[in-house]
C-alpha cells in the first residue's frame, strides 16, 4: 500500500562512486517532490503545533524539522546546478554522490551540529513527521492497523541496522531499548490476528519507535562528527570540495540570472592541501571554516534567485486577483494588463532586472488596493443613496 505522505526517495550509488544517469535524474525529481511536498506538511504541521496544548513539547521537534528540509532544499539546489540539465561526464556523477552521501553538518534545535548525509536528513525528517502527526493526531495521521504494524515493522529494522553501527563497548543500552520494541511488535501483531482491538497500543508504540529512531540517528551523526582523524578529514575535504565545485555553478547561474546578483567569491577547500597526522584537528577546524564561508555564499546567491521566484509569483497572484474583480473598469483593467505585461518581459529578459521587477510587482498590489478601495467607497456611496431615497 502507498503512503498518503511523502517518504524520502532511495539515494544511488555511494560516497564518491560512479552512477548512472537515469538513477541521477530520477532521484533529482523525486527528491524535488519530496521537497515541495515535505513544506507543503511542515508548514500544516507548523499551524496545528501552535494550536496544540503540547505546543511547548513539540516545538523542538518542529524547529528540527524545519533546519532538515533547509538542509535538504540546498543541498538538492547544488545537486541541480552540478546535474546541469544532464551535461554531466564521469567527473561531474561522482561530485553528485558526494553531494548527495556528504555530510550536511546541520545544526539541531539545540544548538549541536548533526553530521548527516542527504538521505540520512530525509529519512530523519520522515521519522520526525510521523512522530509529530502522531502526537498532534492530525485527520489522515492514522492508516489502518495493518499498514501501521508493517511500517513499524520496517522501522524497526531501520533501527536494528543503526544499533549495529554502535561501538559495543556503548550499544548494551540501545539493544535492550531494540529488544523491548521488537517484544511489543511482536505482542501487538500476535493480538491482531487473533482479531484483538490493538488501536489502544499502537500510538504509544509509534511514538517511542519514532523517538528511538530519531535519537539513533542524531547520536549516529555526532560519533561521526567527533571523528577527528586523517581519514574523515580528507572525506570532508572531498565533500566541502564537490560542494564548493556545485556552488561555483550555482553562482554562474545566479549571476546569469538576476542583476543585481551577489558578487562573493566561492572558497577553493584544495587551497588547505593534504592534512596532515600531527596537525588533523587544526586542519578539521580550518575545514569548519571553509564550510561556514560555503553556507554564506550559498545562502547569498540561493537567496537571489528565491527573491526572482518570489516576485514572478507575486505578480501572477496580482494578475490572477485582477482578473477575479468584478468591478474592474475598462481602464482600470487595461492599466493593470499593462503592468503585467511589462513585468513578464521584465521576468523574460535575463538577467532579471530585480529593483525594476520588485518595482512592477508592487505597482500591481498598489494599483489593485487603490482600486478595491475606490470600488468599496464608490458601492457604500451608492448604498447611502439609496437608502436616502
Amino acid at each position: 500500500m502507498t503512503s498518503q505522505f511523502v517518504l524520502a526517495p532511495s539515494a544511488p550509488g555511494a560516497m564518491g562512486e560512479d552512477a548512472m544517469p537515469e538513477e541521477l535524474l530520477a532521484y533529482l525529481r523525486d527528491l524535488g517532490t519530496w521537497r515541495d511536498r515535505r513544506k507543503t506538511e511542515l508548514d500544516q504541521l507548523d499551524e496545528a503545533c501552535l494550536r496544540s496544548p503540547e505546543r511547548d513539547s513539540l516545538t523542538g521537534d518542529i524547529m528540527l524539522s524545519m533546519a532538515l528540509w533547509q538542509a535538504v532544499a540546498q543541498r538538492h539546489d547544488l545537486l541541480v546546478a552540478t546535474w546541469d540539465s544532464g551535461r554531466v561526464l564521469e567527473t561531474e556523477r561522482r561530485r553528485m554522490t558526494t553531494l548527495i552521501w556528504g555530510r550536511l553538518d546541520q545544526r539541531a534545535a539545540e544548538g549541536n551540529a548533526l553530521a548527516v548525509s542527504l538521505p540520512e536528513a530525509c529519512r530523519l525528517s520522515d521519522t520526525l513527521a510521523a512522530s509529530l502527526r502522531s502526537r498532534l493526531r492530525l485527520e489522515g495521521a492514522e492508516p489502518d492497523v495493518s499498514a501501521r504494524i508493517r511500517d513499524l515493522r520496517v522501522q524497526i529494522e531501520r533501527i536494528r541496522d543503526q544499533v549495529a553501527g554502535i561501538p559495543s563497548v556503548n550499544s548494551e543500552s540501545a539493544q535492550q531499548v531494540l529488544i523491548g520494541l521488537d517484544r511489543r511488535l511482536v505482542d501487538v501483531t500476535d493480538r491482531a490476528k487473533r482479531g484483538a482491538d490493538v488501536g489502544g497500543l499502537l500510538p504509544s508504540l509509534e511514538q517511542e519507535t519514532a523517538r528511538t529512531e530519531r535519537d539513533l540517528i542524531v547520536a549516529a551523526s555526532r560519533r561521526a562528527q567527533t571523528k577527528n582523524d586523517l581519514a574523515t578529514a580528507r572525506q570532508r575535504r572531498d565533500e566541502l570540495a564537490a560542494r564548493g565545485q556545485a556552488l561555483s555553478r550555482l553562482a554562474a547561474a545566479a549571476v546569469a540570472a538576476v542583476s543585481p546578483a551577489p558578487r562573493l567569491a566561492v572558497p577553493d577547500v584544495t587551497a588547505l592541501g593534504e592534512p596532515a597526522a600531527d596537525d588533523v584537528e587544526a586542519y578539521l577546524k580550518r575545514l569548519d571554516r571553509v564550510e561556514a564561508a560555503l553556507e554564506t555564499v550559498q545562502g547569498a546567491y540561493g537567496q537571489a534567485l528565491a527573491t526572482r521566484d518570489e516576485l514572478a509569483g507575486q505578480i501572477e497572484a496580482y494578475a490572477a486577483k485582477a482578473v477575479t474583480l468584478g468591478a474592474v473598469t475598462a481602464g482600470a483593467a487595461q492599466d493593470l494588463s499593462e503592468l503585467h505585461r511589462r513585468a513578464a518581459a521584465v521576468l523574460a529578459n535575463e538577467p532579471v532586472d530585480l529593483a525594476r521587477l520588485a518595482a512592477l510587482a508592487g505597482a500591481q498590489q498598489a494599483y489593485l488596493v487603490a482600486h478595491t478601495r475606490a470600488s468599496g467607497s464608490s458601492g457604500a456611496n451608492a448604498s447611502s443613496s439609496g437608502a436616502r431615497s
